[in-house]
This record gives structure tokens, C-alpha cells and sequence, in this order.
């Protein structure tokens, strides 16, 4: 039994006439009846009456009719929700992205636009760090994540930079480069990091931004006196705002703990850049994966545009 000779039965219990049903499904009545005798062969019942006028269903007949438009039914259904997963417009798709990541207005934005334009999409969402969510990605726990600098870049892996910004300095709020209010704007000559103390998130978890700050400090012969690590973003900001040092985060961070954090620019010749990146399986671009990946590189150029 497969479903094309429950296509048939159902077709010609509705008609109640073989040579009707033989019709609409474009085939000749001998053949179709044969196939439905052998499918009451194999069910081991009589399914039709068959007189003179044409068919009627016998008690048996009647129930496997149900049961089978129910089965038609659900594989119709299972055949409609494949197209819509192949089409991008269905299943669940894992997204990570690192705290910072998550401040930019953008991530929000994306996330948002997921889910009204393509609410048949399950996001699945979770934080982590960028080594994390790397790893993550690689294992197929995560479909894709966004983050600032990889920390890595397996061969198997893309790395789409999607927009960038300044990294500031993060000041305690009575540090003597924080400055009045107004001050916020002046850059801070990097000559003037000697013998601060810097806090970082942990160099294996997110070295870009801040190794690249250090060799900055390094070209310039400058040397801060000591540094913290940490695992998050965040946690930095919040050491920050507790005066244990001071640290360089992306400008879209700019206003977390306001009432206890100044951020300040570098100078032009010392610019850091935070880039906003999208990490995902090079060959891991069809279904929902591709569709967020389109999303996600639209709102960035609308981002970019504004």
C-alpha cells in the first residue's frame, strides 16, 4: 500500500463511479480498478460495493475512508512544512551573540525583524563569549552568532564583518581623564594610558579589541602599569564603573552605568575599531539559516544608510 492507492480509493469513494473517478485522475478506468482490488487484497476486506450505477462503501470501506484522508491529510502537511523549511519560512534557528554584540542597535533590530517578518522561524537565543560562541557554532549547537573580533577562524567557518564602530574609553567617573561632562567629546592622548591600570575582557575569549589596544600602547611606547581580565563585556564595564581601572569598549556601549561611567575618544591616529560581525557554517546557508543571514545583511545596510 502507498499513498497513491489511497489517492485512488479516496477519489473513488467521493464519486461514487469509477469511470468518474478514472477521469479525474487522468488515468483509465481497467487500471484504476485494478488498483483498487489490490489494494482490498492487501487490507484483506472488501472496501466497495460495486454495482451497475457505480460503487458504494461497504462498513469496512467507510472507516478506511476516514483513515485515510487523515493520513493524506498529515503527509500533505508534512509535504507543506518540508517546502516552507527548504523556502527559509520555517524552523528553528540558534543565534548567539556576545554581550557587546548585543548592545548595538542592530542586533535588537534583526532579532525584531525575525520574528514579524518570518514568524514561522523559532529563534532560539543565548549569550556567550566569542570563543564560545564560536565553538558553539562549529559543534552545530549554534546556527549562527554575532560577535566583535573572532578569536579564531576555522577553515569551516564565515566571517562577515557587517558594520563597525570606534571603541571609547570607559572612566570612572571621578578619574582624572574623565573630566567635566562637556570633556566627554575631547579625545584622550594615548600617552596619557602610562601607569593606568587596564581591565580586559579575558584575551582567550575575545583578544581582537584589546590586542589591538595593547600593541597600540606598545608602538607608541606606552605602558600601562597593570590589567584584569575578565570573561564578559560587561563585567569589565561593571569594574569600570566600581573604579578598579579603566577599559575600552565599542561606542554603541556608551551610556551603561551613565551615572558612573564617562566614555571618552581616542585620537584619530590611535582609532580602535569594533567591527560587528556574523560568524556561521560556510555550507550551513539554506533554509531558516539562510534566510536570517539575508535579513541580517539587509538591516545592516539599512543601518550603514541611516
Amino acid at each position: 500500500m502507498d499513498l497513491r492507492h489511497l489517492r485512488y480509493f479516496v477519489t473513488v469513494a467521493e464519486t461514487g463511479h469509477m469511470t468518474r473517478a478514472a477521469a479525474l485522475l487522468g488515468m483509465q478506468q481497467p487500471p484504476l480498478s485494478q488498483q483498487i482490488k489490490t489494494l482490498e487484497q492487501e487490507l484483506g476486506f472488501s472496501l466497495l460495493h460495486r454495482h451497475p450505477k457505480g460503487v458504494s462503501l461497504t462498513d469496512g470501506g467507510r472507516q478506511f475512508l476516514v483513515e485515510a484522508k487523515r493520513l493524506l491529510g498529515d503527509f500533505n502537511e508534512m509535504r507543506d512544512r518540508m517546502a516552507r523549511l527548504a523556502g527559509g519560512q520555517h524552523g528553528l534557528l540558534s543565534v548567539g551573540f556576545t554581550s557587546s554584540a548585543a548592545a548595538h542597535a542592530f542586533t535588537p533590530a534583526v532579532l525584531r525583524a525575525c520574528r514579524g517578518e518570518h514568524p514561522g522561524i523559532a529563534l532560539a537565543m543565548s549569550e556567550n563569549n566569542a570563543a564560545g560562541l564560536i565553538d558553539a557554532i562549529v559543534r552545530s549547537r549554534l546556527h549562527c552568532g554575532f560577535l566583535r573580533v573572532p578569536v579564531a577562524q576555522p577553515e569551516e567557518l564565515s566571517f562577515e564583518t557587517l558594520l563597525s564602530e570606534p571603541a571609547l574609553l570607559a572612566l570612572p567617573l571621578d578619574h582624572r581623564l574623565a573630566g567635566v561632562p562637556r570633556a566627554s567629546t575631547t579625545p584622550v592622548p594615548l600617552n596619557e594610558l602610562e601607569d593606568e591600570s587596564l581591565i580586559l575582557v579575558r584575551r582567550p575569549g575575545a583578544p581582537g579589541l584589546y590586542a589591538n589596544l595593547l600593541a597600540l600602547c606598545e608602538r607608541e611606547g606606552v605602558k600601562p602599569r597593570s590589567f584584569v581580565e575578565v570573561d564578559r563585556m560587561m563585567m569589565n564595564l561593571n569594574l569600570v564603573a566600581a573604579g578598579a581601572g579603566i577599559s575600552v569598549v565599542p561606542a554603541s556601549m556608551r551610556g551603561v552605568h551613565a551615572h558612573s561611567i564617562v566614555f571618552r575618544p581616542l585620537p584619530k591616529h590611535a582609532r580602535l575599531e569594533a567591527p560587528l560581525t556574523l560568524a556561521y557554517r560556510t555550507h550551513d546557508q539554506e533554509g531558516p539559516t539562510a534566510t536570517f543571514l539575508a535579513l541580517a545583511r539587509r538591516i545592516a545596510g539599512e543601518h550603514r544608510d541611516a
